[in-house]
């Protein structure tokens, strides 16, 4: 499995991004999945749905499945965030994983930088970041992709992990 991740600011893009690259990879007759990080406490589940109600019971892990789709719920109750790496051995074999978070993951990344966002860079102090796509003219040694060109940022991700 090849992995390949997003950094950037909120607001800078980085799901449109993603959203428009995938059906580029899935063309390509690749498998892709997908890891996000979210911060502090997020909800899959609805209020007064079964799972909901046996995961606030204690339940430590709810299955849901279904004939479409299948989906597993762990509760950490209290313990430490396991780590990027043990994250990944919950997934089922791909040809690229798609990071999108996880800023401190040593995985190839593109940052994807708008000026908009009035945040600094994040390239210059990450050594994992190998380009830079973005709306505007910025100053790097990195390769520099036009944040609009998806067929040439995919091209660019799937040459740069050698995939077929």
């Amino acid at each position: 499995m090849k992995v390949f991740g997003f950094a950037g600011w909120s607001g800078s893009g980085k799901t449109t991004l993603i959203e428009k690259l995938i059906p580029l990879f899935t063309g390509r007759g690749l498998r892709v999945s997908l890891i996000k990080h979210a911060h502090h406490s997020f909800d899959v589940d609805q209020p007064g749905k079964d799972s909901y109600r046996h995961r606030h019971a204690g339940a430590a892990e709810v299955l849901v499945t279904s004939s479409r789709r299948w989906v597993l719920m762990h509760e950490l109750h209290g313990e430490h965030e396991p780590a990027f790496e043990e994250q990944m051995k919950h997934l089922s074999p791909c040809d690229l994983l798609i990071v999108e978070g996880f800023k401190y993951a040593p995985i190839p990344k593109l940052e994807v930088w708008r000026a908009v966002t009035g945040e600094p860079l994040l390239h210059p102090n990450d050594p994992h970041i190998v380009a830079v796509a973005s709306d505007a003219q910025v100053e790097t040694n990195l390769p520099l992709l036009d944040l609009n060109a998806h067929s040439a940022i995919a091209d660019f991700i799937v040459g740069h992990l050698k995939l077929p």
